[in-house]
């Protein structure tokens, strides 16, 4: 937990020298913590970090029995009120908007990061709450029998894969109206892959011609704890090349691209 503020300077006129202090305002706080990924034990439920989701710019929907979806929207943006308690301190942040990065690594387990900006509530000595894991379930691996991926049509032999959806939160503080508002998305990410001949893929071809195409990922294999992610339109730049294990990879940045508005990335949780 961390807090930003404004420091207004009266910057009065006197006869002598010294700092004259500082007016904060426009105090708000910032939150960062990180949440496995995994699905919701049935599917058609929301997963625990649904709520997580809504208030990064994401809608849900849910399908009894069959899934639920994740998918960006660009107004009505919902938020959260956050309740953070470290060692019996109560710390609220309220109308919290934020934003959300993820990191498949083989043989890891895969997480969301959060980071979110709120009002500031009250800070107060509150006891610790019980803790409830009702509902949270244990995540899978990332591996060959828990995980697949597939870029512009390719099924990648996969190193590390990363997303930042680069949403820009503003606290938006004024006269009559206070609010956390996210103003703008530009989602981008990277992939790491086993190198591979031209005949499979030109991806320096792929680059240059700036053609975009589907990313499909798919992590889990009991229904209730599979959560997939797709993306109908990625441009990759241009790639590099490194090494892992002493084998050659190729590095390719991503940007995803909306093709009618608000789908360039959803998560599905079946």
């Amino acid at each position: 937990m961390s807090y930003d503020a404004q420091q207004v300077s009266r910057e009065l006129l006197f006869p002598y020298l010294g700092h004259q202090g500082v007016i904060l305002t426009g105090v708000v706080g910032k939150l960062e913590f990180s949440v496995e990924i995994a699905g919701a034990g049935a599917a058609g439920s929301a997963p625990k970090w649904g709520p997580l989701m809504r208030a990064c710019g994401m809608a849900e929907t849910l399908s009894a029995g069959v899934s639920a979806v994740y998918a960006f929207v660009s107004a009505a943006q919902e938020a959260a009120s956050i309740y953070f308690n470290r060692d019996g301190v109560r710390q609220v942040l309220l109308g919290a908007r934020g934003s959300c990065s993820l990191e498949l690594s083989p043989q890891g387990i895969p997480r969301f990061r959060f980071t979110f900006t709120g009002l500031l509530g009250t800070v107060s000595d509150t006891a610790l709450p019980a803790t409830t894991l009702t509902g949270f379930v244990k995540p899978a691996i990332v591996n060959k029998a828990n995980t697949t991926w597939s870029l512009h049509g390719v099924s990648l032999i996969g190193i590390a894969m990363s997303f930042d959806f680069a949403n820009q939160v503003e606290p938006r503080l004024l006269v009559g109206y206070e609010a956390i508002v996210i103003v703008d998305r530009m989602m981008t990410g990277s992939v790491t892959f086993e190198a591979d001949t031209v005949a499979v893929k030109d991806w320096l071809a792929v680059a240059r011609s700036a053609t975009t195409g589907a990313l499909a990922i798919t992590h889990g294999l009991t229904a209730g704890n599979i959560v997939s992610f797709a993306a109908p339109a990625v441009q990759l730049g241009l790639p590099n090349e490194g090494e892992s294990q002493k084998i050659v990879n190729t590095v390719m940045p991503m940007m995803f691209q909306p093709v009618t508005g608000n789908d360039e990335f959803t998560i599905t949780v079946t």
